[in-house]
């Protein structure tokens, strides 16, 4: 599903991405470690088209990637969930999810509506609070409106940036189940997280990064491939 091969992207003279092969086959969820500053944030931005590749190729479903906009990006089946998360302030929750429907002109607005109650049932905290300002929500909900609105988009890829940063256990276990339910329905997902145990246990393969290169790559099943992930990335 997605191709990368020799990606190079900088911001300014700073060369963070450093020829990076990656491949991401439909269904599956590809980790992503790595400390602090080496890249990895910058590599779904890439993929995204929030930044763009110096040189490289980015492929996906059939598409070069690195030829387009990021709209187009969005547009083509690539969901991605920041680690800022981007929630639109003076909208509320409800409106911040309806610009999922963005990504999918074409779906009718019997089909929209039935989406956005699918995700209500899923998450009736965000139906508790829909006509809320989505700022005003708490971390855990803020994350939780994120995901959902690019779920809402109908994604065939997941880009997502450390969504569990800040937030209590019980809520990152359940956004870990929402992610569980996207692979199990077929999305592909591409996972950048610090709580390393927690998104192997979702993972089917990963790599680490250091100093914008991919310097590992390996099994969660395998006790000897975890090993050398967390040696590789301790600081």
């Amino acid at each position: 599903m997605l191709t990368i091969h020799a990606l190079n992207s900088h911001y300014g003279t700073s060369h963070v991405i450093q020829g990076i092969d990656l491949i991401v086959a439909p269904g599956e969820v590809v980790g992503v470690f790595g400390r602090n500053g080496v890249g990895k944030t910058t590599l779904l931005k890439t993929i995204a088209g929030w930044v763009k590749a110096t040189s490289g190729t980015i492929e996906f479903d059939g598409q070069r990637l690195d030829r387009m906009r990021a709209d187009r990006i969005s547009r083509a089946g690539v969901g991605f969930v920041p680690e800022d998360r981007r929630i639109f302030p003076g909208l509320s929750v409800e409106e911040n999810l309806t610009l999922g429907f963005l990504q999918v002109p074409q779906r009718s607005s019997a089909n929209s509506r039935a989406a956005l109650n699918s995700v209500y049932s899923r998450l009736p905290r965000l139906q508790e609070r829909r006509h809320q300002q989505g700022t005003t929500l708490s971390g855990g909900e803020q994350q939780m409106l994120a995901i959902a609105r690019v779920m809402l988009g109908e994604p065939k890829l997941l880009l997502i940036d450390e969504p569990s940063e800040g937030l209590a256990p019980m809520i990152v276990a359940e956004i870990y189940d929402i992610l569980s339910e996207m692979k199990t329905a077929g999305r592909a997902i591409l996972l950048v997280e610090q709580s390393v145990s927690r998104a192997l246990d979702l993972c089917d393969r990963f790599i680490a990064i250091e100093r914008g290169q991919v310097v590992l790559a390996g099994d969660p099943a395998s006790s000897r491939d975890r090993e050398l992930l967390l040696s590789t990335i301790a600081v």
